[in-house]
C-alpha cells in the first residue's frame, strides 16, 4: 500500500504520511468493515458492525467513527479511508446522491463529519472506485504503463470505475463510473432507482435479475440464487432473465471498451458467482461489439478478495485529498 506526504495546510491536503499506519473503512448498506494496515500493507487489527442504515446519516456516521476507535484503540493510525456507497465527491467530501438503502445519506458531509468525530484526517470515495484501486494499482506495478482499467461491480446494484492511464475518473459530483445508469436496450421503459427509465441496473443487477424472472414467469421469487438454482436444472425462464442480464451488461461494457480502450475489463460483485452460465453469456455479448484492435479482450474477475474495498479505502488517504477535523466547526 503506496503512501506520500501530507500536506500541512488547509482543510484538505493530499496524502497521508509516509511510513505510518492508516485505517480503511469500507461502508455497506448492511456491514461495516474496519481494518488497520501497518506501513508495509499488513492488516494489524480488523473490526466490522452491522450498518444502522435505518437510523439515517447522523447514526451512521457515528458507527463508522465507532469502527474506527475499536480497530485503532492504540492511535496508531495518522488518517483514515473511507469506501462508500453512493456518489462520492472526493474533494469536497460529500455523498452528492445516494439511493435509499442509507436512509438521508444523500447531502451527507462524510469527510469533514467523520473526520469531526474521530480526530483523524480523511479521504472518502465511492465504495466501487476505491475496491478498484487496488486492481489499478497491481496494473500499474510493472511499469509499463498500461494503466487504463475498466470495472464494474454487479451486486444489489450495479456499480463501476473508469481509469484512463493510470487515473481513476471521479468526475463532477464524483459521478464518474456509476455504469449501471447507461442506457440499456434491454431495460427500455423499466424505472431505475434514480428516477430515469431504461438504465442498466434495472435489468443487470441482482434484484432486476429476480424481478425480470418474476415478468417472465409471473411467479414471485424470493432471491437471486434461487432464480439460478432453477437455471441449473433448465427452466428456461430462469436461464432467460440470467442470460438477459448478463448479455446487458456485456453489450454496455464491450460499448465503453470501444470508447476507453482498456488495457483490462474486470468483473466483480456477487451476481457473477452465480454460474458459468452468466459469464458466459457476457463475454459472448462483451466480444460481439468489440472494434479490432480490442479483439482478444475479455472480462476478468477481480485479482482481490475481501479486503480489497477495505485495502483501497487505505489507499486513498495516499492520493485523495484529506478532509481535516475542525471543518464543520
Amino acid at each position: 500500500m503506496k503512501v506520500a506526504s501530507r500536506s500541512a495546510t488547509g482543510q484538505a491536503g493530499t496524502g497521508a504520511v509516509a511510513g505510518a499506519a492508516v485505517i480503511g473503512l469500507d461502508l455497506g448498506g448492511t456491514k461495516i468493515a474496519a481494518a488497520l494496515f501497518g506501513a508495509d500493507g499488513t492488516v494489524l487489527a480488523r473490526h466490522t458492525r452491522p450498518t444502522p442504515a435505518r437510523d439515517g446519516a447522523t447514526a451512521v456516521l457515528d458507527a463508522l467513527a465507532e469502527a474506527a476507535a475499536a480497530v485503532d484503540p492504540g492511535r496508531l493510525a495518522t488518517a483514515l479511508g473511507i469506501a462508500a456507497a453512493g456518489v462520492v465527491d472526493p474533494r469536497t467530501g460529500m455523498v452528492t446522491s445516494a439511493t435509499d438503502s442509507i436512509r438521508g445519506w444523500a447531502g451527507t458531509a462524510l469527510g469533514a463529519g467523520l473526520a469531526d468525530r474521530t480526530g483523524y484526517p480523511v479521504a472518502c470515495d465511492n465504495d466501487v472506485r476505491a475496491t478498484a484501486g487496488p486492481e489499478l494499482a497491481a496494473q500499474t506495478a510493472d511499469g509499463s504503463g498500461h494503466g487504463s482499467l475498466l470495472f464494474v461491480a454487479v451486486g444489489t446494484g450495479v456499480g463501476g470505475a473508469v481509469a484512463v492511464d493510470g487515473r481513476m475518473l471521479h468526475g463532477a459530483a464524483g459521478i464518474a463510473g456509476h455504469l449501471g445508469h447507461l442506457p440499456s436496450p434491454e431495460a427500455v421503459g423499466m424505472p431505475c432507482t434514480c428516477g430515469a427509465t431504461g438504465h442498466l441496473e434495472v435489468i443487470a443487477s441482482g434484484p432486476g435479475i429476480a424481478a425480470h424472472y418474476e415478468r417472465l414467469t409471473g411467479a414471485p421469487v424470493d432471491r437471486l440464487e434461487t432464480v439460478a438454482a432453477r437455471a441449473a436444472r433448465g427452466e428456461a425462464a430462469a436461464v432467460r432473465a440470467i442470460t438477459t442480464g448478463a448479455a446487458a451488461t456485456g453489450h454496455v461494457l464491450g460499448g465503453l471498451a470501444n470508447a476507453l480502450g482498456p488495457d483490462r475489463v474486470v468483473v466483480g460483485g456477487g451476481v457473477p458467482r452465480i454460474g458459468p452460465l452468466y459469464g458466459k453469456a457476457l463475454t459472448a455479448a462483451f466480444t460481439a461489439e468489440l472494434m479490432p484492435p480490442l479483439r482478444g479482450l475479455v472480462p476478468e474477475a477481480p485479482r482481490f478478495g475481501a479486503d480489497a474495498a477495505v485495502l483501497g479505502a487505505a489507499a486513498l488517504t495516499a492520493a485523495l485529498p484529506l478532509h481535516h477535523p475542525g471543518a464543520l466547526r
